[in-house]
């Protein structure tokens, strides 16, 4: 008798945001040189939200992953494999997947590890744990995307700082013999990393170069609708699928020029896209999950829908999952 084939399905999800909404004109109370109106017509952004100096990537991890694990009726002891993409982690060692599968209390001995593509991080993250999975080394994952973007902020860059929040997402997936991620593909090109970095380094004790975030947002935005198009037809390609059949396209959260114009460019009407900048912020490697449970739990997004998740980040570096829910 022929084995089943092994797929991958995201069976679960969960999502969280720290502290209360910081909206545009909160900003502005503390001084930043900027307003509500200028920010919502260059961004769409209204609101983001920032965590406490005391709270760490892995503690919003932490949250997200146990409102996905209750979600697909697991227990964390079932997680055999856990990847957290995050460009801010708890430490420079041990990993946050690391301290995630300790406050989680899963001692099964499950990989931990991070992934590190910045705002595609996700993407990245689904990909390898989809590996993973159509191996048969492992059976069950929780793919986390967790940021306090807000740590590599210069507040007083009023081009950069409004942009961003702070935020974590995360799925299980598992194995499964009926479809579910039906094509990936990632990729990078580091002669862009001057476009989108934060160029620092610890050394001896001290910051070397910059620890700020720094960005050339006309050069970002003109990469990133060219290069997230081709990365759609390339998994829509591989899947012998096409546009018409995508029911929800779930972007990464830049913002909402570059969201409008990607999906114009693919041909997607923007009701058929999942949005939730303006509430959400950019959160990096947290905005694709954080979207994807939005909708899940509004009630948007049904089992059964054709889902396209892409992204792309600091590095270059993008991707995009086809995948049915």
């Amino acid at each position: 008798m022929n084995s089943p084939i092994v797929c991958s399905r995201i069976t679960g999800t969960g999502s969280y945001l720290p502290g209360n909404p910081v909206s545009n004109n909160d900003l502005v109370a503390r001084g930043i040189d900027t307003s509500d109106s200028w920010i919502v017509e260059r961004t769409g952004i209204r609101y983001r939200h920032l965590a406490s100096e005391q709270t760490s990537a892995s503690d919003l991890a932490l949250e997200a992953s146990l409102r996905a694990i209750q979600a697909a009726g697991r227990v964390p002891a079932d997680i055999d494999l856990i990847i957290v993409a995050t460009s801010t982690p708890d430490f420079v060692f041990p990993s946050s997947a690391a301290l995630l599968q300790n406050k989680l209390g899963i001692k099964n001995g499950a990989a931990a590890f991070d992934v590190q593509a910045v705002c595609s991080g996700f993407v990245y993250g689904l990909t390898i744990a989809d590996k993973f999975i159509r191996s048969g080394s492992h059976r069950c994952a929780l793919v986390v995307g967790a940021e306090v973007f807000s740590r590599i902020l210069d507040w007083n860059d009023r081009g950069t700082c409004v942009l961003f929040g702070d935020g974590a997402g995360a799925v299980v997936l598992e194995a499964s013999s009926d479809p579910g991620i039906l094509a990936t593909a990632v990729h990078a090109d580091g002669s862009y990393s001057e476009i989108l970095s934060v160029p620092g380094q610890v050394s001896g004790g001290r910051v070397i170069g910059s620890p700020f975030l720094q960005m050339d947002g006309q050069a970002v935005f003109k990469f990133a609708v060219k290069i997230l198009a081709e990365v759609a037809h390339e998994v829509l390609h591989a899947s012998g699928m096409n546009v018409t059949q995508i029911d929800w396209l779930i972007p990464h959260q830049a913002n909402i020029r570059i969201l409008q114009a990607t999906a114009k460019k693919l041909g997607v009407p923007l009701e058929k896209a999942i949005i939730t900048v303006e509430r959400h912020g950019n959160t990096s490697a947290a905005s694709i999950p954080l979207a994807l449970d939005d909708a899940v739990r509004g009630g948007r997004v049904k089992r059964g829908d054709t889902l396209l998740l892409e992204g792309i980040g600091g590095g270059f570096t993008w991707g995009a999952t086809l995948l049915r829910f």
